[in-house]
């Protein structure tokens, strides 16, 4: 019995050790599978999403050369079935600059037409297929061109910006970005208060009315923030679209159109022409209150205002077209420089019909020799002496006395230059003027005419 139990403890001690060990084993062995079920798992989902972009990507190249196969891009969709329609919107990215001596604008868009082909419907669980531009050649394209465009560009940097789009059911959506500058007839009547209506026109170049049919979409034109745009000496008012039938020998074609209301901002003309030809003006007033008997400053004033004017008339002329009718801007400097020339004229006539002239020294013997004799007239100091018929003026004066008024011509047809003249052979009422005093008259008479000149012409510019 001894011996056994001792056998039976020995085989006990030999045997449980190897149990726990083959129990660890078990343990180990079941998580180590576990944790390679799992990577297992994370593999294949790996594998999944790796792999799934190649399958759609081979759904789609199958998609695609099944819609080429047979596909002719020279003919249009449902070519003599029915019409071809295209709807047009344009995004306005920016409009400038204005450029009024060659009358083109510049402008950013793009232009996005929509179409059906019934050759590129296809079934799929996709609905639509975003494309790049290197589909664009392999599938028909409107031969759509801008008719008033004297230059376009599209962009091409980093790749050509153009976009398209196919869906299930045969739409086709084409976008591309253009600069294009246009033509813009400008009516510069105006000038610098006009306002301008500059058009973006396109149409078919090849495909008549019956052939192609262009249609606005609902949101025809949208446009960026204004604010942004380089339009300088203009302020975008708005737009609007109209759609027209062009009749010509090769068919009738119909011409999309986009008006961009701009007008224009007044502000760099005013500081550069109207505010400096004002005061060239006043400037030639000043004359008015200088001694008539300072020859030099009065002229140097005069001849200096008016070639004052001659300049800024011609840098006025700079920014416009030689266009051969007279703008707004023209009238005024014109004007202006009536006023500033006449205030010239002015003292001329004042320092001719004033001024004391030496006489012939025969002629002076003679006065000298003969009797003298009481005027006729009563000849007051500051007033002039009139010769009528043959009524002779005084030979010998000084300054006290007035001098010769419109000497030579015939006074019955001229107003009266001095007091004395109201009654005689003179009739009465006629204007009573003294020359003397025309420095006078002219402080109260140009600025009043230059006052009712403006009044008249902004009146008539910016409100009727």
């Amino acid at each position: 019995f001894s011996s056994s139990c001792v056998f039976s403890f020995t085989v006990s001690c030999c045997v449980f050790p190897n149990l726990v060990c083959l129990f660890v084993f078990l343990i180990t062995q079941y998580r180590a599978d576990k944790a390679d079920d799992e990577d297992d798992e994370d593999l294949m989902v790996n594998k999944t999403w790796v792999l799934a972009p190649k399958i759609h990507g081979g759904d789609v190249t199958h998609i695609l050369d099944s819609l080429l196969q047979g596909y002719d891009n020279k003919l249009r969709p449902d070519i003599g079935v029915r019409t071809t329609v295209i709807e047009t919107d344009v995004y306005v990215n920016s409009i400038g600059p204005v450029d009024p001596i060659n009358m083109e604008y510049t402008i950013d868009i793009i232009f996005a037409q929509t179409w059906y082909d019934s050759r590129l419907k296809f079934n799929s669980s996709m609905k639509v297929l975003m494309l790049n531009s290197n589909m664009v050649g392999k599938i028909w394209i409107p031969d759509t061109f801008f008719r008033n465009s004297r230059k376009s560009d599209a962009h091409w940097i980093t790749t050509p910006n153009r976009l398209l789009r196919i869906w299930s059911d045969g739409r086709v959506l084409y976008t591309l970005r253009l600069t294009i500058n246009a033509e813009c007839y400008l009516q510069l009547h105006n000038f610098p208060m006009d306002e301008h209506s500059c058009p973006l026109e396109f149409s078919s170049y090849g495909y008549p009315r019956n052939e192609i049919e262009y249609k606005w979409k609902k949101t025809s034109v949208e446009v960026a923030d204004p604010k942004y745009w380089r339009l300088y000496q203009f302020a975008f008012v708005g737009l609007r679209n109209t759609t027209e039938i062009s009749h010509t020998l090769s068919g009738d074609y119909i011409i999309m159109t986009i008006f961009f209301d701009l007008s224009r901002r007044m502000g760099y003309f005013t500081i550069q022409t109207y505010i400096p030809c004002i005061l060239t003006v006043v400037l030639s007033w000043v004359s008015f209150w200088i001694n008539k008997d300072a020859v030099p400053a009065r002229t140097s004033l005069g001849i200096t205002t008016v070639l004052t004017m001659t300049t800024l008339s011609t840098i006025a002329r700079k920014s416009l077209p030689k266009v051969s009718y007279v703008t707004a801007m023209d009238l005024f400097v014109s004007v202006c420089f009536i006023f500033v020339f006449a205030a010239l004229m002015e003292y001329g006539t004042l320092h001719y019909f004033t001024s004391n002239r030496k006489g012939d020294k025969g002629k002076e013997k003679k006065a000298k020799s003969k009797p003298s004799k009481p005027p006729a007239i009563a000849v007051r100091p500051g007033s002039t002496l009139i010769p009528i018929n043959n009524i002779n003026h005084l030979p010998e004066r000084d300054d006290d006395y007035g001098y010769e008024c419109l000497e030579g011509k015939d006074c019955a047809s001229f107003f009266c230059c001095f007091e004395d003249c109201r009654t005689g052979s003179w009739r009465e009422g006629r204007i009573h003027i003294r020359i003397a005093k025309i420095d006078s008259y002219s402080r109260i008479f140009f600025p009043t005419a230059f006052a009712l000149f403006n009044l008249v012409y902004w009146i008539g510019y910016l409100y009727l």
